[in-house]
């Protein structure tokens, strides 16, 4: 079984290759390939320990018991208001699988990096940052208590804040990186009022013997608190799950942080900071199952999203930003399969995912390489040239428009089946109503992804950066090469591209060939996946193909001119190119208007006239009394003879007055 000692090790390895690329390779040798080195060595070695750990959770057929250690008592011990603060570690199998999907998608993704960050004047400083990211992620993971999970949650925020602003001397890399940071931020002021409001009824707790903010004793005490209690906790957590995961309304920041570095967007989008949300949810899910509101808020949230987000994918023609969108809309399908009752179908679906879509955002750097572009209108031709490049890309497209035998049709089936089967008692018509949208996001989902495939591979190359009006771009390569990418960025994804081929047999109950239990992925359900609904996925697999086939005869074959529908539906298409307009509603009026136009110089008139005006008068006061005061102090000694006498004389007077 695995030590302690080695499972903070997991943690602490990327954390020491932060430190070291830091404090010592960076001052003293610059950008060298030491530290993408470095920071690969300490990837491997989580990956090694996080195997361990899945290895150790799986013998025990449970969590891992490690005591929780005292880190600051606040209040004398013993005392009515004292309150000790502790950390630990919580190793069961939701934790064992979130380590080697962060470990191992992050392994890949550095090993890429040594490829698409070469020649970068900040090549050191890159791969500090991405171990710090990953450390902070593995925090998170590993965190037994809220308020430990919580600052690992902030670190999280703050080291994506500092790769999508990596390029930070270009305007739209550091706007992107404030918009992110800001967004986040209101989901995580939900989540910091569900801790004080946990806080606020620790007395229950006490009561119980149990720790207000150790997640297992959370668990315990759902049904203990009151219901309304329970459901004000759960949607103050769930606030900062739609920041993290970029649900509707959240959802802003994530297609702005595409102005990062691609291996970035890879690793936030597959396996770090958007997996956060739906890693937090499934971890306190036996909260969550005792608020019939919160599931339900869950529910209508994701799928809402899972529908919103893929329609905007639709008309986007940077390929990053595509699958930005995809990622926001799988992200929904996960919280959907959540707010009706299955976690282990959403921990799967974001198992199967993270291969996926770390391998499709690997690609689009891939032909950012050749073409020098992410935008797909002058790619085309691209499966002649870069045929390793096209064919695990088409991999991972196919997954993920849900089709047999790769991975993301068995994840993305059972959340259909979960949604159908209304898993959660209380979820009632709530349930139907998501079911419907996710299938329609299966319809839109494949369209988008093969259009995407045939604007970039397919046809004839039409240019690339050499032919694209001048736009700001990222430092590095601009001139177009046609040639497959080097062996470093081309073997990890040969590599995620046989995760997204077989990852999805791993805890499939009907074809198991690997014996890792179905409810591995969330051990506290105790609870096996049902056979696979042959005739539910036979009837999603058909609208995905639709969705294929209409990608097709629009981008491959021309027999429907993209041009006409876009004059067809000119308004539809407006908006969904305005992303909504969501920009425009927080940007232009919230902010311009409500908020600075509004209450913003409603304070500033309370702060300049009331609160100043006040400061102001107590100065005035002070100085105009000294001024008067001071005119007695004239320095006369017949002055100051002539006040005494006229003072014995008024007490004499008022003396023989009283007489």
């Amino acid at each position: 079984m695995i030590t302690e000692a080695a499972a903070w090790g997991i943690i602490g390895l990327p954390l020491a290759s932060f430190v070291l690329i830091s404090f010592v390779i960076r001052p003293l040798l610059g950008a060298t390939r030491l530290s993408g080195y470095v920071t690969v060595a300490a990837m491997a070695g989580s990956l090694a320990l996080s195997v361990w750990a899945l290895g150790s959770v799986t013998g025990e057929e449970g969590a891992i018991g490690f005591e929780s250690h005292s880190w600051l008592t606040i209040g004398a011990p013993g005392g009515g208001l004292s309150f000790d603060l502790q950390i630990g570690i919580l190793l069961d199998s939701l934790t064992a699988i979130m380590l080697i999907v962060v470990t191992g998608v992050s392994l890949m993704v550095q090993v890429y990096s040594q490829g698409y960050m070469r020649g970068d004047a900040s090549y050191s400083r890159y791969f500090a940052y991405m171990s710090l990211f990953t450390a902070s992620m593995l925090g998170l993971v590993l965190s037994r208590n809220l308020i430990q999970l919580f600052a690992f949650w902030e670190l999280v925020g703050l080291s994506s804040y500092l790769l999508i602003g990596f390029w930070h001397d270009r305007p739209a890399a550091a706007a992107a990186a404030k918009k992110a940071f800001l967004v986040t931020r209101i989901g995580d002021f939900g989540f910091l009022l569900a801790l004080l409001y946990i806080f606020y009824n620790r007395g229950t707790f006490a009561a119980n013997g149990l720790n207000p903010f150790d997640i297992p004793d959370i668990h315990v005490a759902a049904g203990i608190l009151g219901t309304g209690v329970v459901t004000w906790i759960a949607v103050g957590l769930f606030a900062g799950a739609m920041g993290k995961s970029a649900q509707f309304p959240l959802h802003t920041w994530l297609p702005d942080a595409m102005e990062g570095p691609t291996p970035v967007s890879s690793l936030i989008h597959a396996a770090t900071m958007v997996a956060a949300g739906v890693f937090l949810v499934a971890r306190m899910f036996p909260l969550f199952e005792h608020s019939a509101v919160a599931m339900n808020i869950v529910a209508i949230i994701g799928g809402f999203t899972a529908i919103f987000a893929a329609s905007m994918a639709l008309v986007s023609n940077d390929i990053k930003r595509v699958l930005a969108y995809s990622t926001v809309s799988q992200l929904g399908y996960m919280m959907l399969a959540l707010g009706v009752g299955a976690p282990v179908v959403a921990m799967f679906h974001l198992f199967t995912h993270a291969f996926f879509k770390c391998l499709l955002f690997l690609g689009a750097g891939s032909v950012n390489h050749a073409t020098g572009t992410f935008d797909m209108r002058y790619m085309g031709g691209l499966r002649k040239a870069m045929p390793i490049t096209y064919v695990t890309t088409l991999i991972a497209g196919l997954s993920l428009a849900g089709i047999l035998p790769l991975a993301g049709f068995w994840s993305k089936e059972a959340v259909l089946a979960a949604a159908l089967n209304g898993e959660h008692a209380a979820s009632g018509g709530v349930s139907a109503l998501v079911f419907w949208m996710a299938l329609a996001a299966v319809l839109i989902t494949s369209f988008y992804i093969f259009r995407l495939i045939f604007m970039t591979f397919h046809g004839e190359f039409r240019g690339g950066v050499d032919v694209q009006p001048e736009v700001e771009r990222s430092p590095g390569e601009h001139h177009v090469h046609l040639a497959e990418s080097p062996l470093v960025m081309w073997l990890p994804m040969a590599v995620l591209a046989l995760a997204a081929v077989g990852a999805g047999f791993l805890a499939n109950p009907t074809f198991n060939f690997v014996g890792i239990p179905a409810h591995a992925f969330s051990e506290f359900l105790h609870e096996e996946a049902g056979d696979v609904n042959w005739v539910l996925a036979v009837a999603s697999t058909v609208v995905a193909l639709g969705g294929i086939l209409l990608a097709a005869l629009m981008y491959q074959t021309k027999q429907v001119s993209p041009k006409d529908w876009v004059r067809a539906t000119g308004p539809v298409y407006r908006i969904l190119s305005q992303r909504y307009y969501m920009d425009q509603l927080y940007e232009g009026f919230i902010v311009r208007r409500v908020l600075y136009g509004g209450l913003f110089r409603i304070t500033a008139w309370f702060d300049e006239r009331v609160v100043d005006g006040l400061v102001d008068l107590a100065g005035w006061s002070a100085r105009s009394s000294g001024r008067a005061l001071s005119m007695l102090q004239t320095g006369q000694i017949q002055a100051y003879g002539a006040g005494i006498s006229v003072g014995v004389i008024a007490i004499l007077v008022a003396y023989l007055t009283q007489q």
